[in-house]
């Protein structure tokens, strides 16, 4: 039980141990290399798809509000 609970003490001192990170090649390097362009045309077109697929779900509910507007039954008064 004792060598159990240390060797786990153990893994996770070691494992939280800060080391030297390296870079991807997309992240270390020049900015205007063609990587990084294709990189951030990649982030602009899924933030597109994004934008698109939210806009339709907001239009859908929006439209949605509208015709329930309109198919309401009219207020009755007592004039």
């Amino acid at each position: 039980m004792k060598t159990k609970l240390l060797l786990a003490c153990l893994t996770v001192f070691l494992a939280l141990q800060p080391g030297s990170l390296w870079a991807c090649a997309a992240c270390y390097g020049a900015s205007d290399s063609t990587m990084a362009k294709g990189m951030n045309a990649g982030i602009f077109s899924l933030l597109g798809v994004v934008v698109t697929v939210l806009g339709s779900i907001a239009g859908f509910f929006i439209y949605l509000a509208k015709k329930s507007g309109a198919a309401a039954p009219p207020a009755i008064t007592n004039d």
